[in-house]
């Protein structure tokens, strides 16, 4: 079982590569590298139920196709920044093709040569260990660093593991696990050249963590039911390993699937969407729809408010009595209004390129302050500032949180006309994946109920007379872009609480 969980993976990590469809020099690499595993493990798998002989020159093909393919990639994973020279992969190509001929001779038949093939195998692995080893310490500080530096601590702690397998030659007992360690290894080298974004371990962590919970879900599930339906059950750790086989064959089965639907029924796009996901391709759906139809809206408003402003403002001037003039100044306003609630639905529809800077919360939050301070609506309005010291800094557009500041504080002070208490805070939070910012602002004004509560963010709810309900809208989509989290308590007649969340910077 060990033997075919490797066989299996590296066959899955090849064809999920392959079917991509990228020209990527580094995952084809990697999926050529792969498939010799597949090879090498297959015929290992197959000696033991079918005539050796074939197998086991199904095997020393595949193990021969390895050192080429292991230095091909890794001089591809090192951007060919390393002392393993393209020569060097030449040289290894004829002598595994001259492996491979001698497969058809006598020579296979010498009682060292499956040492030797392996011999030969190891020491191209360890030169490209030592180049990988190499390769990293001459990099400067960087995310290629830190993500090649996992790769060197993960194959050091893959080859002490497997070497447990040692004593099962000694008499001892023990399940073979070298198998289920590799396939280990072998995805974490996929998470590192397939998704460059993971570049923290706790984000391979996570990837790792979705696997084995699916993994261990199966299991138990697959468990039970051949505990509850049949007399003889599996042993545990062959239906773990074919849980962990379903769980990572299940991307690459559905694009095979997904390809073959597309071409014999062209028109069914959305048939491997889940049902869990059709809101958010829904969602992500109407906003293009709405980041599109924006700009035309918006001209095609502005110019009759443009026009009536124009001959109110014209007409205002000939008016020959103040009532007539009153009348006039309110269909100005009225216009101003209108083309506010405009510029406000631009902001929230047109997609926005942040402009993203290490910065220092407590700086970006005096500035918001300071603004709000000069307005004459906060005159009855007591600003209480709680910053908090060594606050890391976050990566942030400083003109788009100052909006979020603004827009919230702006409400609050609203909804104290009376006057009252206006709090803001920061404090340093630990969470899930790491430290963060927390911004708090705090009012006393007349709360928000729970019926209302739940619709806040959504684009145009709002509970004011005159209100175009974009405001927090916004908010929301600009903490979300900066892959933060906004969140609101309340108690109505006592006051509200906005928490924003912001990732510390990397």
């Amino acid at each position: 079982m060990d033997t075919f969980t490797l066989a299996a993976t590296s066959f899955i990590i090849s064809l999920s590569l392959l079917l991509t469809g990228k020209n990527d020099e580094l995952q084809e690499a990697f999926a050529g590298l792969c498939a010799a595993v597949f090879v090498s493990q297959i015929g290992v798998f197959f000696q033991n139920i079918f005539a050796p002989g074939f197998w086991l020159n199904i095997e020393h093909a595949g193990i021969l196709a390895i050192p080429p393919l292991a230095l091909w990639f890794f001089r591809q994973l090192t951007r060919n920044k390393s002392f393993l020279s393209r020569r060097g992969v030449i040289f290894s190509t004829v002598i595994s093709v001259l492996g491979l001929i001698s497969l058809f001779t006598p020579i296979s038949r010498w009682a060292y040569f499956h040492l030797t093939v392996i011999a030969y195998t190891c020491i191209a692995i360890l030169f490209c260990y030592i180049d990988l080893l190499s390769h990293v310490k001459k990099l400067p500080p960087s995310t290629e660093k830190k993500r090649l530096s996992y790769l060197v601590f993960a194959c050091l702690i893959a080859v002490v593991i497997s070497s447990v397998d040692l004593f099962s030659y000694m008499g001892f007992n023990l399940p073979k696990i070298t198998g289920l360690i590799l396939s280990a290894l072998l995805y974490l080298i996929l998470l590192i050249i397939a998704y460059p974004q993971l570049n923290e371990l706790h984000d391979f962590f996570a990837r790792a963590l979705i696997i084995f919970i699916s993994t261990l879900t199966g299991t138990i599930i697959f468990y039970f039911v051949a505990l509850f339906f049949s007399d003889s059950v599996p042993s545990f750790t062959s239906i773990l390993m074919t849980s962990f086989l379903i769980v990572i064959s299940l991307t690459p089965a559905k694009m095979i699937l997904k390809n073959l639907f597309s071409f014999f029924y062209p028109d069914s796009k959305d048939v491997f969407t889940s049902l869990y996901e059709f809101d958010e391709k829904l969602e992500r759906e109407k906003t293009l729809m709405l980041a599109e139809m924006a700009p035309v809206f918006a001209h095609e408003i502005r110019n009759p408010l443009g026009s009536i402003k124009g001959a109110a403002q014209y007409l205002k001037s000939e008016a020959s009595t103040e009532e007539q003039q009153k009348l006039f100044d309110v269909i100005i306003e009225e216009v101003n209004r209108l083309n506010a609630v405009v510029s406000q639905f631009l902001d929230y529809a047109r997609p926005y390129k942040l402009k993203l800077k290490s910065q220092n919360i407590n700086i970006i939050v005096q500035k918001a302050i300071s603004v709000i301070a000069a307005n004459r609506l906060a005159e009855n309005i007591t600003i209480v500032r709680e910053l908090g010291e060594d606050i890391p800094e976050v990566e942030i557009d400083e003109h788009q949180i100052i909006q979020v500041i603004l827009n919230i504080a702006l409400n609050a002070i609203e909804s104290m006309p009376q006057g009252g208490r206006l709090t803001f805070r920061t404090s340093k939070i630990e969470t899930i994946t790491g430290e963060a910012v927390s911004i708090t602002i705090r009012d006393t004004g007349s709360g928000i109920s729970q019926k209302e509560i739940k619709n806040i963010f959504k684009p145009f709810f709002t509970t004011k007379e005159r209100g175009a309900g974009l405001g927090l809208a916004i908010c929301q989509r600009i903490i979300k872009e900066h892959g933060g989290n906004i969140a609101v308590k309340s108690i109505p007649s006592k006051g509200s609480v906005f928490f924003v969340r912001l990732n510390k910077a990397v």
